[in-house]
This record gives C-alpha cells, sequence and structure tokens, in this order.
C-alpha cells in the first residue's frame, strides 16, 4: 500500500491578522458572530479584552486593539471580559500553510490547545519538535514568530481561560477545577489568577453556583455552548436521527430544534462512569444547550470538549465554504458529524458495511439490546449503553452477534477491533495519530480502507478524508460509469483539500436516498 498523503493543501482561514482596523471594527459593531474566536479586541481604556459579539456599549475605535488570539491579548496587559467571556469563544482551528515556519507554529499550537480542552497533560516541546522533525530551539523561535507569544505564555492562556469557565460554570471544587484545568495545584492556580487578572478564583464564581445547587439534589448541570453560524442543523441532525438506535438514543420534538438524548459510558482514571446527555440547538442565539446527568461531573470537561466535536462547533464556516464554493453552492455552514465515543463508532461502521443504512439500525439496536449495559436515565426509553470494548472482546459474544444477524466477517473484525482498543493497542479519538491509526485499522480482518477513512473522519476529526471507493460519492459527483472512477476520484477532490470531508457529507447529502449510504 501507498503512504497515506495527509499533509493538507495550503489554506488558511481569514484572521485578525489579515484584517484592517476597520474591518475588525466593522465586525465588532455588527457584533457578528461569525467572526467569534477569530480575533479579539483589547479596548485600552479599560484594560479588558473581549469577543466580536461582546454586548457592552461599542467602544471608541480609537481605544481598540486587534488580537488573533486570547493569549497575545494577554500578553498586552489586558484582561478577559466577565460578561462575553472569552473562554466561551468558539476554539480556532490551525490548517497547514505553505510556509513550513507556519505549519510548524500552529501544529503545536494546536497539540496544546487540545490538551488543556480535553484534560490530558500537555506535550513537552521537546515531543512536539522531535514529532514534527526540528530542533527544541527552532520550535520556540517559530511559535513565537508566528504567535508573538512564547508557547508557556499560550499554554498558560490557555489553562487560565479553562479554569476560568469551569469555575464559572460547574460546580467542581476549586481544587478538582485546578486539575482539570492543567496546573499542578490549587496553589499554582491561585498565583496564576492573581499574577495575570488581579482576581482570586473565588472572584470568578457567581453568587449562587451550580456547586450549591448540585449539593441540593440530582439537579443535572446546564451549559450553553457557542458556534460561529451560519450552521445547517437540519442536515446534522437528520443524519443523526437517521442513525439513532433505540435504547441508548432518543428524540423529544421535530425538526432543528428537536432535543437529542443518549446515554454515554466515559473513562475515568481505572474505572467507567455511565450516564446521560441531552442537546439542543438554540432558536435564536448561535448556541446549544447541554444537560449532563450529575454523576457525569468528574468528566466534565472531556465531556465538553468532545460535544464540541460531534457537534463540530468549531468549524469555521467561511473558510469551508471559500474552498468548495462553487462546487458546492449550499456548502456554507455544512457540519461534520463527530463521535462521542470512537469506538462505538468504529463498530458501527463495521455493522453498516455494504448494506443499507436502515438494515445497519437494525444490526445496532440488537446489539444495544443484547450486549448493552443498564443504565438510569430520567427517561424510560433510554436505558442503555453501548456495548464496552471487553465485551465485546468475549469470544462468547462473537457467536451471539452471529445469532444476532451479524455475519462472521464482520464478528471477526468487531472482535479484533474490540480487543485492540481493551489492551490500548488502539485508539480512536480526535488527540490520536491520524497516519498511524488508519494503519491500525486497516491491519485489522475485515477493515478496508473506506471504513478506516470513514472512523478517522469521525472519530479523529479528520477534515480531509475522501474515499474513492465509495459508490455513493462516485455516483453523486458523475463518475460512476468512468473506466477508472477511483483515479478520477481523487483528481476531482483535490481543489477542496483540505475539507474534503465536508464535500463528502455534502455530496451524499446531495442524494435522496443510495442503498450505499454510509452507517
Amino acid at each position: 500500500m501507498n503512504r497515506l498523503d495527509l499533509t493538507p493543501t495550503p489554506v488558511r482561514p481569514v484572521s485578525a491578522a489579515d484584517l484592517d482596523r476597520d474591518r475588525c471594527y466593522q465586525a465588532l459593531s455588527d457584533r457578528d458572530a461569525a467572526w467569534d474566536g477569530i480575533f479579539f479586541t483589547g479596548v485600552t481604556s479599560t484594560g479588558i479584552y473581549c469577543r466580536p459579539v461582546c454586548r457592552v456599549k461599542l467602544p471608541l475605535a480609537k481605544n481598540c486593539l486587534f488580537f488573533e488570539t486570547a493569549a497575545l491579548a494577554e500578553s498586552h496587559g489586558f484582561r478577559p471580559c466577565l460578561r462575553c467571556r472569552p473562554e466561551l469563544a468558539p476554539a480556532r482551528r490551525f490548517w497547514s500553510n505553505s510556509d513550513a515556519q507556519t505549519l510548524v507554529a500552529e501544529f503545536a499550537a494546536q497539540q496544546l490547545h487540545m490538551a488543556i480542552d480535553h484534560g490530558r497533560k500537555p506535550p513537552t516541546l521537546s515531543a512536539l519538535a522531535t514529532q514534527l522533525g526540528v530542533s527544541d530551539r527552532h520550535l520556540r523561535r517559530m511559535f513565537a514568530l508566528h504567535w508573538q507569544v512564547s508557547p508557556l505564555q499560550y499554554l498558560q492562556t490557555q489553562r487560565l481561560l479553562r479554569a476560568k469557565q469551569w469555575l464559572n460554570d460547574s460546580p467542581m471544587s476549586v481544587a478538582q477545577v485546578a486539575q482539570v484545568s492543567g496546573f499542578g495545584s490549587a496553589r499554582s492556580m491561585y498565583a496564576a489568577f492573581s499574577n495575570h487578572y488581579r482576581l482570586s478564583p473565588g472572584q470568578l464564581r457567581p453568587a449562587r453556583t451550580q456547586r450549591q445547587v448540585a449539593l441540593e439534589g440530582d439537579t443535572p448541570l446546564g451549559l450553553v455552548l457557542h458556534y460561529r453560524p451560519p450552521c445547517q442543523i437540519s442536515g446534522l441532525w437528520q443524519f443523526f436521527k437517521d442513525r439513532s438506535l433505540e435504547g441508548m438514543e432518543s428524540w423529544r420534538g421535530e425538526g432543528p430544534q428537536a432535543e437529542l438524548r443518549r446515554t454515554v459510558r466515559w473513562p475515568h482514571g481505572a474505572s467507567v462512569i455511565s450516564g446521560w446527555l441531552a442537546v439542543r440547538w438554540d432558536s435564536v442565539h448561535p448556541w446549544v444547550h447541554l444537560r449532563i446527568s450529575p454523576n457525569l461531573l468528574p468528566v466534565l470537561p472531556t465531556l465538553v470538549a468532545q460535544v464540541r466535536d460531534w457537534l463540530d462547533l468549531d468549524a469555521q464556516p467561511a473558510a469551508i465554504a471559500q474552498v468548495l464554493e462553487p462546487a458546492f453552492p449550499h456548502a456554507m455552514g455544512q457540519r461534520l458529524p463527530g463521535a462521542l465515543d470512537g469506538f462505538e463508532l468504529a463498530v458501527r461502521a463495521i455493522l453498516g458495511q455494504q448494506i443499507t443504512v436502515k438494515a445497519a439500525r437494525t444490526l445496532g439496536q440488537r446489539l444495544v439490546h443484547a450486549l448493552g449495559t443498564p443504565c438510569d436515565t430520567p427517561w424510560p426509553e433510554l436505558n442503555r449503553t453501548f456495548p464496552s470494548p471487553a465485551c465485546l472482546a468475549l469470544d462468547e459474544n462473537a457467536a451471539l452477534m452471529g445469532r444476532l444477524g451479524v455475519v462472521r466477517q464482520r464478528q471477526k473484525a468487531i472482535q479484533a477491533l474490540a480487543q485492540a482498543v481493551e489492551a490500548g493497542a488502539l485508539q480512536l479519538h480526535p488527540q490520536a495519530p491520524l497516519e498511524t491509526t488508519i494503519h491500525a485499522l486497516m491491519a485489522l480482518p475485515g477493515i478496508g480502507p473506506w471504513t478506516a477513512h470513514y472512523i478517522a473522519m469521525r472519530a479523529l476529526r479528520w477534515l480531509d478524508a475522501w474515499p474513492v471507493q465509495d459508490v455513493a460519492l462516485q455516483t453523486a459527483l458523475g463518475v460512476r460509469q468512468h473506466p477508472r472512477p477511483t483515479q478520477a476520484l481523487e483528481q476531482l477532490g483535490q481543489p477542496w483539500r483540505p475539507f474534503r470531508s465536508y464535500a463528502l457529507m455534502a455530496a451524499w447529502q446531495s442524494l435522496s436516498s443510495s442503498p450505499h449510504t454510509p452507517p
């Protein structure tokens, strides 16, 4: 097999560095949510920096400075606004550029940002430098040149903003917040807040915190997650609804404002926590309302980060549409459905190989009912979680899958997948190494390029997946009858890099129905 080419074509979304002051100020005046998280405004008369959507009185243009990142604003002495809360802005995505120095700096920033978001220990600069094939010193120099702050300043800003978010929005104790935000201790977090914001962590908690509410009873935790409009909510919701499995997923209401409820099982240290969540799109604001069961509090930060990936809330619609149009004139607002559980997604992908969505859904429901773990929720119809890797790795359960209608080849594929995940040899989350994971998937019995790429697209958040073997894609783009359809499709997709996954979704949606629609 040829080595996978996973390097995106040069493209970069519009940033504050590309904008003149007038354009930034106009976005600020319009409170344009499409620019949320793309730049931040430092107001010299107050010493505060804000998001473009902040509802405070518009400052004078002469008092505004515009920064590409929150870290850069804070390095100039500005403190985050307590009203618009910069930590809630949709995250920036970093794309490669023809400038290799830019690629080095943006990759390093992405890794630091994702580690903090997902509650993982950030990689050392030495480790990042080794991964990039450059020296530690060169990485530091390129990072400072591109972002105008040191890697340590960038990392510290991410820690502070995450801590600020959980102090304000969650019932976690200060010590818990310090831990999940990457501070070694509550003491070091207190020192950081005092030095940077001249505030104590306790001053950032609302008068009546969710901690008080949570301690009073079995009250769900409620959060509001922001995204950049526009968003094709209907298409994303229909995609999930067509694939919902009874017992672990249910819907209340119809259309874009329907609430999706589902069970989840989340790793926590050496154990697993089972609970539920419910998501609903706001009908007025670019927000998603998220409710989660109180017992999921210990994994709240990683769960919220995964929900953002699942719903593609950090997408930058303008950058995507710029690449996909005019081939896909309705691409503005296109979202890429992710996964809450990479293992679950992979099993469902295997079940759906070469059969219809309806048939794959039937097999998935049988599997959940037979091998899913009971789970308590407020809704009787929602009562099981998806089977665990340990469960599906057992030989006796492979035989049971046969009785449920799963053919032998897919039994072996699911069992091999479960054993690899259970042993820790295979990780299926957005921080997993892309090329290594794809090769590891294809080394398993019964998993070919199409399935591996589909799993990588949704579980690893690979934005440039392009499975040229896909019959539906070939049909949608009119190359099905070509003498060499895969080669024609490969050539056709080159202009859409690095957003070919979005082109793939747009092409699938253009087909009213297909026997080969993905699982």
